[in-house]
């Protein structure tokens, strides 16, 4: 089976197209550096021709609201249009858990659009909600940093492992399309400013993580369940202290 990953050269879609192939399929990663850019449509006809499957894991290069809103848009529509014409008969994209939840967040809302956009489509389609993976918890830091100080809200927090997200979206791309949605977790629930003062602590990092409700995410409140799934989502495997063990091996 042809399964195009857009964003195949990335964290996850590297992973994806790497799991793929292991399984015997032909993976092609498309991306702007192999030559395929979804804005412009540079490379899309030729990538997608044969392809039974478009697994979509890219992210834009900018957060701010209406950038990152005219990524997804242009993106996703000029994905969709491109599949139709080669006749694509299952379309993944990969998302985040909690998105509907956040509308204050400009990144959220353009996630949502982009789902919109998605679902509206006569492709048959898969939606994977993924928590926040390992990866991503120095850039979540990051983000809540205000000169010494890391203000992180006291809410339920299920983060997991990217070779997990990309083992679950790879076996999903070569299922039957759910038409609907898909929530993916770690295997252990956290408190969110608990487990960024334990980490950051372990890295020796100076930084004082202090517990606000009100600490923005992304620009969004939390409320206490904000980032977790509901029940029924499927559990990786990569529990956080062995991925902080391998990290540091």
């Amino acid at each position: 089976m042809k399964v195009v990953v857009i964003g195949g050269t990335g964290l996850i879609g590297s992973k994806v197209v790497t799991a793929l192939q292991g399984q015997g399929h032909e993976a092609v990663a498309a991306a702007p550096n192999t030559g395929v850019n979804t804005i412009t449509g540079e490379g899309l006809e030729a990538a997608l021709e044969g392809a039974s499957v478009v697994v979509d894991v890219s992210n834009s290069p900018s957060f701010e609201s209406a950038a990152v809103l005219e990524f997804f848009q242009t993106s996703t529509r000029n994905l969709l249009a491109a599949a139709m014409r080669a006749g694509v008969g299952h379309y993944v994209a990969l998302s985040v858990v909690g998105t509907e939840r956040l509308p204050e967040s400009g990144y959220f809302r353009a996630k949502v659009a982009q789902e919109q956009l998605i679902s509206s489509s006569s492709i048959p389609y898969t939606l994977v909600h993924a928590t926040q993976f390992f990866e991503f918890l120095d850039a979540i830091a990051q983000s809540a940093t205000e000169g010494d100080t890391v203000r992180i809200a006291p809410v339920l927090f299920q983060p997991m492992a990217a070779d997990d997200v990309a083992g679950m979206v790879a076996d999903v791309s070569v299922g039957v399309p759910l038409n609907g949605r898909l929530e993916i977790a770690g295997p252990e629930q956290f408190r969110f400013d608990q487990l960024i003062r334990d980490y950051l602590r372990a890295k020796d990092d100076p930084r004082e993580v202090v517990t606000d409700p009100h600490a923005p995410y992304f620009g969004a409140e939390l409320s206490q369940d904000s980032l977790i799934p509901a029940d029924g989502h499927r559990v990786g495997q990569l529990h956080l202290q062995d991925w902080l063990k391998r990290q540091a091996g």
